[in-house]
């Protein structure tokens, strides 16, 4: 992108001096029939000295001042202002027009084919008056008080006043054709839309500090105490067990006969067993306590319903668990009814060996 220079009077605070004019080898028949529109006396333009000194003497004049923009503005802060139910009423007491005007600095028909136009002392002292005694006003009423404050508003005043003085504005060369009489002219083709926006936009706002950031300090997660080693994992409450507390151990027979529970000449002990049925010597013998390994069990179809328990199998104890009786007298035995056998048909050789 080529460079874009701006001649000296473009500068800010620069006074006001002729317009630098860079014209084309050949002129365009647009700038020739607006130079021969305006002019009243009749003047050759055959020429492009005759073209560059008529637009030299012609926008160097102290009328040839250009309207860019026109900006409707309050008259006073908005706690000023006259408040009325009638909007037209409110229009006319607190609004007023500033009319942006300008002067051409510079005219490039050759590599920008562009002209540049400079603010005129007047209509940047009626922007910087509005800005600090109105516009700063209502911003900082629309702002919080922090201890920068003021020095922040004097910021943005300063901050104004050179950016105002420094704009330029800078279109198409075409601009030049709504050039009028006696060198001054008005912006066409929507051109005045861009000039309004543009100066908008220097009004900066009032922008308050961004709140502090707070550290947040988290508290130190608390660690398991560390004395009592291995004891991190252990439950605070034990569960109940489901069956009650454990009770005697089994009474278990002896798998010999004792010499004081039978005798071979005691007269009464070939009746011992033939007076006892079945029943009896289940309820003669006892039963094993239920211990923990010998919990009822339930049906595993019922699992998710209330279940139905079912009671162990009653254990019935070896024949050698059961006092023996001597010889090979006894008969009827209870034991003929398991399996077809019985204690007498091992007796007698047992009897042979006692």
């Amino acid at each position: 992108m080529p460079l874009q220079l701006l001649p000296a009077s473009a500068a800010a605070f620069a006074p006001r001096s002729a317009p630098t004019i860079v014209l084309n080898a050949k002129v365009e028949p647009w700038l020739t029939q607006t130079l021969k529109r305006i002019n009243r006396v009749k003047r050759p333009l055959n020429s492009v000295p005759q073209h560059f000194r008529c637009l030299t003497e012609t926008l160097g004049a102290t009328a040839a001042i250009w309207t860019l923009s026109s900006l409707m503005l309050p008259k006073a802060p908005d706690s000023e202002l006259r408040k009325d139910s009638n909007p037209l009423i409110e229009a006319l007491f607190n609004y007023q027009f500033i009319h942006i005007e300008a002067y051409v600095v510079h005219i490039d028909m050759v590599s920008q084919h562009e002209v540049a136009f400079k603010l005129t002392p007047e209509t940047i002292d009626a922007l910087i008056e509005y800005h600090t005694d109105i516009y700063s006003v209502d911003t900082a009423a629309s702002t919080w008080t922090w201890p920068e404050k003021d020095a922040q508003l004097k910021k943005i005043q300063e901050e104004f006043k050179q950016a105002v003085n420094r704009y330029v504005f800078r279109t198409g060369v075409r601009a030049l054709e709504g050039l009028e009489d006696d060198g001054a002219g008005e912006l066409l083709d929507g051109r005045s839309g861009e000039v309004k926006s543009s100066i908008m936009n220097l009004f900066l706002p009032l922008l308050p500090p961004p709140p502090r950031i707070v550290d947040v300090i988290h508290p130190a997660p608390l660690l398991p105490n560390t004395t009592a080693a291995g004891g991190w994992w252990q439950p605070t409450h034990t569960l109940a067990l489901p069956h009650p507390a454990p009770v005697d151990s089994w009474r278990v027979l002896p798998s010999t006969p004792s010499p004081t529970t039978t005798a071979c000449s005691d007269p009464q002990s070939s009746s011992y067993w033939p007076s006892m049925g079945l029943s009896d010597a289940q309820q003669q013998l006892p039963s094993p306590t239920p211990s923990y390994s010998q919990a009822s069990y339930c049906s595993s179809a019922q699992f998710y319903s209330s279940p139905q328990c079912v009671a162990p199998i009653l254990s019935l104890p070896l024949p050698s668990a059961l006092p023996q009786q001597c010889g090979s007298s006894m008969t009827g035995s209870p034991f003929d009814t398991f399996g077809g056998w019985g204690y007498n048909n091992f007796a007698p050789q047992y009897a042979a060996t006692m």
